[in-house]
């Protein structure tokens, strides 16, 4: 579609829109079409399935540093309904985003008490080894399917990108929709099977056979939890695609696009090509459990002493590639928009243009493609054999230097930088070296010698978390700094944002930092006893406390951000249109926030790059993209 064609649409559509009947409260806020709505519902979604998965994490946290001891459920409850009492208050009680958010909050305390309570759970109070499996399994699963993944792109690439490339919505609106209607029902598929019989999933996030095939019924709800959220995300990346590709404002010429914008096509593009093989294997792995197939069970297996009937002829090795073909690229369908956020908080708060734009484009493009090639470096120790062996670690090593190209690029632009050091430029700061220590530790992961001695110990769970909690989630707080007022038309408090911050970067770097310690000296993640048993571990197992205890105290730095978030929608400073000065369009050519169905008054045409400040000879440090 040209552009000029794309304007005559757009153009329709806004008066299409302007002509439109009043929308009830149903389609305007619920069955909504608009892309902002949509973001915001994913983002709500997502935020409270993150705080669920961290609180999975925590109860595991209280058996690893006291394992044994009975779980004190008061001190965990307790604070999760007063959240959701608070949160009411601050709303008035009256029917609102907040309310909901509140009553949300509400039954998340019930399900805790639920998930810590019960005699086949945590018999006289103490967590069952099973059980501990399920919250690990259902942490993973939750934090990245349910949580990251669905805020980055489905929050951030929703509400932004339409707006950053002057379109008036998505290019399939009710496609959209439908994508946030199936990541739901997914993910209340997984909710559920909490309350299953045998509980949730056992199996890992990787759900690796034989053992996933032969685990308690909650394993079954989460194949068909995961097929519903592969398809959502099958549909969110086909819609991402085509509107950035088709609805582009006219003069956005590619090399002109935000690196948000590449950022979620490329993401789009892993999610579009990396998902179907999972979503295939997760229907094998489904039939194997319920239609009596063999895909991932090898010929003889024998559990607890007797033959399994329906084992013979498939191999579990199988499931391991096809679930690794999508979850490497996984990882950087979670980095990649974070790094997005990124280079935009940095590039206007530095007042100076990105360095290296261009590179920092094609190193993405290179690792969309490079993340293809290199997920046997997870099966090393499946006994690949040298040769392939030495492929894999050969594309490890490459697919490692446009990361550390985009890495540098940002660091380096903020040299000679007039630093404007709000809420939002901490986190995206913080971004760059917490990053850099998971890309550093994953060096020694992706190379065959080094990865037998590391493998499956908390080295891995050090290296992981710290690109995906003080890397990622970290880049989405900064996002939802920074994107506030444009959601909003009001900025959140910036002193609480800043202890904010500061107490979830030292409580991190406390949580995930002695994993490494950990790792190195051989202690086997996945023990539910935190590795008490085993003698070589006695000299660091201290740290199990040290780490429960930064991770409680962490949430408690979390609170000061809901609070912020909700006093700040009803309190805080109202703002002009182009808070932050910025120059890219979802600032520069909009309306007051908060913005209305179609987005522009006006369809805006580009004349000048992303991050053009501080130009010589300009009146202004900042130069719209949409000013002649």
């Amino acid at each position: 579609m040209s552009t000029s064609s794309h304007s005559h649409t757009a153009d329709a559509h806004i008066h299409h829109d302007a002509h439109h009947h009043e929308q009830g409260f149903w389609s305007k806020y619920v069955f909504s079409t608009d892309h902002k709505v949509i973001g915001i519902q994913y983002g709500v979604t997502s935020l409270l399935f993150l705080f669920l998965g961290f609180t999975l994490m925590m109860i595991m946290r209280w058996q690893l540093a006291y394992p044994g001891e009975p779980f004190p459920v008061i001190r965990f409850v307790l604070p999760i309904g007063i959240i959701g009492l608070l949160t009411m208050f601050v709303s008035g009680f009256k029917p609102s985003l907040g309310t909901t958010v509140g009553v949300l909050f509400m039954a998340m305390a019930a399900l805790v008490w639920y998930l810590a309570t019960g005699e086949e759970r945590m018999p006289m109070g103490i967590m069952a080894p099973e059980y501990y499996n399920s919250l690990g399994a259902m942490h993973g699963t939750i934090m990245i399917f349910l949580g990251v993944v669905p805020l980055g792109v489905g929050a951030f690439g929703n509400y932004v990108m339409p707006l950053q490339i002057g379109a008036p919505d998505m290019a399939f609106p009710k496609l959209n929709m439908m994508s946030y209607w199936i990541y739901l029902v997914g993910g209340i598929i997984m909710v559920i099977s909490f309350f299953v019989p045998g509980g949730a999933a056992n199996s890992g996030w990787t759900s690796y056979p034989p053992l996933s095939e032969i685990a308690t019924t909650g394993q079954t709800w989460w194949l068909v939890g995961m097929v519903f959220l592969i398809t959502s995300s099958l549909l969110g990346s086909v819609n991402f695609i085509v509107t950035i590709l088709q609805l582009r404002a006219k003069g956005l010429s590619f090399m002109k696009l935000p690196f948000f914008v590449w950022a979620q096509l490329v993401t789009s593009f892993l999610l579009l090509l990396a998902f179907p093989p999972l979503e295939a294997a997760g229907i094998l792995q489904l039939l194997d459990r319920v239609a009596g197939t063999s895909f991932f069970l090898p010929s003889g297996l024998v559990i607890s002493g007797e033959k399994l009937m329906n084992a013979g002829g498939g191999t579990p090795i199988l499931w391991q590639h096809l679930f690794w073909f999508l979850a490497h690229p996984e990882v950087y369908v979670l980095i990649l928009p974070a790094m997005g956020i990124i280079s935009e908080i940095i590039a206007n708060n530095t007042r100076k243009p990105l360095w290296g734009y261009k590179y920092i484009v094609y190193s993405a493009l290179f690792i969309g493609f490079m993340s293809f090639i290199v997920w046997a470096h997870h099966m090393y120790i499946t006994g690949m054999g040298t040769t392939i062996s030495a492929f894999f670690q050969t594309t490890t090593m490459i697919i490692s230097v446009p990361s550390i190209v985009i890495l540098t690029s940002l660091a380096i632009s903020l040299y000679g930088g007039s630093i404007r050091y709000n809420t939002a430029m901490l986190f995206a700061l913080a971004f760059i070296p917490m990053f850099g220590i998971g890309g550093l530790t994953g060096l020694p992961l992706g190379l065959a010698t080094s990865d037998l001695h590391l493998h499956d110990t908390y080295y891995v769970i050090g290296h992981f978390h710290y690109v995906v909690a003080p890397g990622t989630i970290f880049a989405l707080f900064a996002g939802i700094y920074w994107w506030f007022p444009k959601l909003t038309g009001r900025t959140m408090n910036e002193t609480l944002g800043k202890i904010h911050f500061w107490g979830s970067f030292v409580c991190m770097n406390f949580i995930f930092f002695p994993m490494l310690i950990q790792g190195m000296a051989g202690l086997s993640r996945r023990l539910y006893d935190g590795g008490e048993q085993y003698s070589h571990s006695a000299n660091v197992i201290y740290l199990n406390e040290v780490m429960s205890i930064a991770a409680w105290v962490m949430a408690i730095f979390q609170i000061f951000f809901i609070v912020n978030v909700f006093l700040s929608m009803k309190k805080g400073k109202k703002t002009t249109d182009n808070h932050w000065e910025a120059t890219t369009l979802e600032w520069s050519a909009t309306t007051a926030p908060p913005l209305a169905h179609g987005n522009f008054v006006t369809l805006p045409t580009v004349y000048h790059g992303p991050y053009e400040y501080s130009v010589p000879g300009a009146k202004k440090d900042f130069t719209p993209q949409n000013e002649k």
